[in-house]
């Protein structure tokens, strides 16, 4: 396989950009393997009816540093002179650039400074000195990129280092545009379509020059969050331009300006652009997971992401995406699983008004939330005559949800969809201690069925006590957590239900007063 004629070095300076990028491809075949291997093509089927198109996907979250970044570092970095290797290599990277160059920089032996930005997790930080052991020096400065790279330019300016830059290189953008050639080797295509994550465009620039060259009837298309569009801003404006905000959420393709280079090649290989939301990355995560049994960081399951948007048009199509990196802090996990968008299901939050009378709660449960799940459960008393709870309801079908404001409206309920409220996400429950007369709060664990917290509160407190306080959400395990609270009309109710309550029954696993101290804090708001 060649990519045409090889021109000697000072004769490819003046060839055109995307013609200098192919040779450069060809000569960083020679180089980036000797500090990894290739990686898997793998094929993804997607779950559920419905049309679905071929799926194969390539995985660069299984190599050396976890994502496709070593490529570009290593190629680039066996292109310094003896000179420049003697006077070390500084560059900025918010974690898997970072993780390449310091595999280069201990393969070659080359003293490396890294910049990155001060919250950049620990968990990136100890995976780049791993790969580049006493060769890489860490050095955090500024709160994001761009200021690490403020910082890395000055550090270049005044100590006469090589810089690597993440994407704007051509070396860089060459190897990267390796993991297209494998592509092509592995006998899977011509492929229909293409989907290639963006952030500054070095792989995406050097992927779709190199797979256009082999099969020119593909469709490339650019994928970039909406909220860190910078090739898609570029294209429109003819030229590379800075976006004023930037989404993070995605932080490998978090890029506020488009390379020069890359742009150079992308305004003729990308057929069209595509945004999408961060709901929508979530779910191409979980899918991930449940296919591939992969877990990729925001920025590799983009194109993914992209795929699952357009489903429908493409059944019958052999699609390719790029799994770029899977250097995903731990702690992010969390939110991911708990985002509405990794959901296998539809939800809406509502706020419900009832009377602030014994038994109401229960009536609303079993009427107008009947056959529905209880994903999120959010109420406190703070007023004598009317409740407000908050149920974050899911269903299977979207057809079960949008029946619900008719049985709330037949119901006399008023009621407000109140999805994605701040002071629901953040979970701020108002409580009233002066309106309660002998409160207890217990911590409930239940086994997660349909109806089982339903049958605890019909079975144990019906008629026995007012619901005061609730906070349950679902967290995926088989055992559902809440914390409640009941307000008793005496003393001695009270004492009678406590001495009366097994701490273990029917549909549930454990349920235990809290400690005075915890309740007085619940209760201390007048």
């Amino acid at each position: 396989m060649s990519g045409g004629n090889v021109c000697p070095p000072m004769e490819r300076e003046n060839l055109p950009l995307d013609r200098r990028l192919r040779q450069e491809i060809l000569f960083a075949r020679e180089r980036v393997y000797r500090f990894g291997q290739p990686t898997l093509m793998e094929r993804l089927v997607l779950p559920g009816p419905g049309p679905s198109p071929e799926i194969w996907v390539k995985r660069e979250d299984l190599s050396p540093v976890k994502s496709y970044k070593w490529r570009g570092a290593c190629n680039a970095m066996t292109q310094l002179t003896a000179e420049q290797r003697a006077a070390g290599v500084v560059t900025a990277s918010a974690g898997n650039h970072a993780q390449g160059v310091a595999l280069a920089a201990k393969t070659l032996g080359i003293q490396t400074r890294i910049y990155m930005p001060r919250s950049t997790p620990k968990v990136k930080q100890n995976a780049v000195l791993h790969h580049g052991g006493e060769f890489v020096r860490i050095m955090l400065s500024g709160d994001s990129y761009d200021e690490a790279v403020m910082a890395a330019r000055e550090d270049q300016h005044n100590s006469g280092a090589a810089y690597v830059h993440a994407y704007d290189d051509l070396h860089v953008m060459a190897g990267q545009g390796t993991l297209a050639d494998e592509v092509v080797l592995s006998g899977h295509g011509p492929f229909d379509v293409a989907y290639l994550q963006i952030g500054g465009g070095g792989m995406s620039s050097a992927v779709s020059c190199w797979l256009k060259t082999y099969w020119p009837e593909i469709e490339i298309v650019g994928v970039e969050g909406v909220g860190q569009a910078s090739m898609k801003a570029a294209l429109e404006a003819g030229k590379p331009v800075e976006l004023h905000d930037l989404d993070i959420f995605c932080d490998g393709t978090a890029v506020r300006k488009a390379g020069e280079n890359p742009f150079g090649i992308c305004k003729d290989t990308l057929d069209r652009m595509l945004t999408i939301t961060n709901s929508e990355v979530s779910a191409a995560i979980r899918v991930l997971w449940e296919t591939l049994r992969c877990i990729s960081e925001p920025s590799g399951a983009m194109g993914l992401a992209a795929v699952l948007k357009e489903r429908a048009s493409l059944a019958g199509k052999k699609v390719l995406i790029v799994i770029s990196g899977a250097n995903i802090d731990f702690l992010q996990l969390g939110l991911i699983a708990q985002s509405e968008g990794s959901a296998s299901s539809v939800s809406r939050t509502l706020r419900v008004q009832i009377p602030e009378q014994a038994g109401t709660m229960l009536r609303l449960l079993d009427t107008c939330f009947e056959g529905l799940n209880i994903s999120d459960f959010q109420y406190g008393l703070h007023d004598a005559q009317q409740a407000w709870p908050v149920f974050t309801i899911t269903a299977e079908r979207p057809e079960l949800l949008d029946a619900l404001p008719a049985k709330l409206d037949a119901g006399g309920y008023r009621w407000q969809d109140i999805s994605d409220a701040v002071d629901v996400t953040f979970r701020a429950i108002p409580l009233r201690g002066d309106l309660l007369m002998h409160p207890v709060f217990l911590r409930l664990d239940f086994y997660e069925r349909p109806g089982a917290l339903h049958d605890f509160l019909s079975r144990l407190i019906r008629g026995r006590a007012n619901l005061c306080y609730f906070n349950y959400r679902q967290s995926g395990e088989r055992i559902g957590r809440a914390l409640i609270g009941l307000d008793f009309p005496s003393a001695e109710s009270r004492t009678a239900f406590l001495q009366t309550l097994p701490e273990h029954g029917e549909g549930y696993r454990s349920c235990k007063p809290v400690d005075d101290e915890v309740m007085a804090r619940l209760t201390s708001a007048g």
